[in-house]
């Protein structure tokens, strides 16, 4: 298949066929953002601190595999690609680590046992989700080469991301319901989910193919050489931090949500409603982001989003253990605009950066740039998991237990609002200085040399 050439348009299939690969991405990340911690604490029976210790060795690992997977996938040639094997490949494994992480014993009475056994198993999960993943991400400037495509491109992926994110969050608590409890629920869940994740994932690997790179040579690079050149591009290292604020703020909403409805309003089962409506708005605002972005910017779009949702944050802590439910779910639909607005524009802006780059040097370093981009992201997630844990314990959090101590509840609500907002504060003011417009990206990829 022939590259694409600048302002030439992909097919629907193509475009389609590649989004689709994300509903089981952000399933997966959904899934465990929202439920890892309360799954571990009220159901696997795991002190809050151990399981955030989890959480936080999983995600490291996770983080660390990433680059590696990114340095293997450069220097992959076969006959169906760089990255598509192992879509093909990692799809079966995806699916039983799902499955087996979700079917863990009571561990209440033994946590040191706990913790090894749930430690080990989230990471043979997240390992197979990195040898996917990676991949996946690593695609996109494999597509096309166009500014204004690539948006569109990755409006697709995540049209389809903010589907697998609407799933993730709205069906677990449904099927624990039919399930007769958390015990019997969680494995049913871990299935179903991995199979979703599996399915998605081999259709990308059918739908899209790649450019022929029999004939471009190799990185020559060394693993760790490889990464020194991703630190020297500071356009990519300022984006990457900006991505890493934006997830871990959103970690810590996504991880005290559940905490927030049951503990809070005592209403575990509304979760899902919030849930629903926070991500029903985003699926409707990720394709409108995509003209917006085109009318004033990616950069000035991605620092919209992060506005809104430090406002949500700001205003939830504030005012919604007051006013209720109700406030909170109207606050949810406002929210749901600023979650929507900051799905494309990362996804977008990062190809442009590493097109550059493949420009600038001359060599094509696709999967190291998306290897160390959820690297960095994955250290975010994990810290901010981590110290949600650890933030619950300190505060006197007791897992099942009805009436929270008040130290836990203001524990709860901070780490859904304060913290995260400043968390997104920071993203908006890192991002005013990002140099690379769509003229910038012109001019270099017409041959003038032009730096940050």
């Amino acid at each position: 298949m022939k590259k694409k050439d600048n302002g030439q348009k992909l097919p629907l299939r193509v475009k389609a066929g590649f989004g689709v690969g994300d509903l089981g991405g952000n399933l997966f990340f959904t899934a465990m953002g929202f439920y890892s911690l309360i799954y571990l604490t009220d159901t696997v029976g795991l002190a809050a601190v151990l399981a955030g210790a989890v959480v936080l060795i999983g995600k490291f690992w996770d983080a660390v595999t990433d680059p590696m997977m990114g340095f293997i996938s450069d220097r992959t040639r076969s006959r169906w690609g760089r990255r598509r094997p192992y879509l093909l490949f990692g799809a079966l494994p995806l699916l039983l680590s799902m499955a087996y992480f979700f079917s863990a014993p009571d561990f209440s009475g033994a946590q040191a046992a706990g913790m090894v056994w749930t430690t080990v198993s989230l990471c043979v999960l997240n390992t197979a989700y990195t040898v996917v993943n990676i991949p996946y991400g690593s695609l996109t400037p494999e597509i096309t080469k166009d500014f204004k495509e690539r948006t569109a491109l990755n409006g697709f992926r995540f049209s389809f991301a903010v589907i697998g994110t609407i799933l993730g969050a709205a069906l677990v608590l449904p099927i624990i319901d039919l399930a007769g409890g958390d015990r019997a629920g969680y494995p049913i869940v871990g299935l179903i989910f991995g199979i979703i994740m599996a399915g998605s994932i081999l259709i990308t690997f059918f739908a899209v193919r790649e450019p022929d790179h029999s004939q471009t040579p190799r990185p020559t690079e060394k693993f760790f050489d490889t990464f020194k050149i991703v630190f020297k591009n500071h356009v990519y290292m300022r984006l990457a931090a900006v991505y890493t604020l934006n997830l871990t703020g959103i970690t810590f909403v996504q991880t005290m949500l559940v905490y927030y409805f049951k503990y809070i309003y005592r209403n575990e089962p509304m979760t899902t409603v919030a849930l629903v409506m926070l991500l029903g708005v985003a699926m409707i605002c990720v394709p409108l982001s995509v003209p917006v972005a085109k009318k004033i910017g990616k950069k000035r779009t991605y620092q919209l989003a992060l506005g809104i949702l430090t406002v949500s944050c700001v205003t939830l802590f504030a005012f919604g253990h007051i006013f209720g439910m109700t406030f909170t779910f109207v606050l949810m639909v406002f929210a749901g605009v600023g979650v929507g607005f900051g799905y494309v524009p990362p996804f977008a802006m990062l190809p442009d950066v590493v097109e550059v780059d493949a420009v600038q040097t001359g060599t094509r370093k696709e999967g190291a740039y998306y290897g160390m981009w959820t690297f960095f992201s994955k250290c975010g997630v994990a810290l901010s998991a981590a110290f949600s844990g650890a933030l619950l314990s300190l505060a006197g959090f007791v897992p099942n237990l009805a009436v929270q101590p008040q130290t836990a509840i203001f524990a709860i609500r901070l780490a859904i609002g304060p913290l995260p907002a400043l968390i997104f504060l920071a993203g908006i003011k890192l991002m005013q200085s990002y140099p690379l417009d769509e003229r910038t990206y012109d001019a270099v990829i017409a041959g003038k040399d032009v730096r940050d």
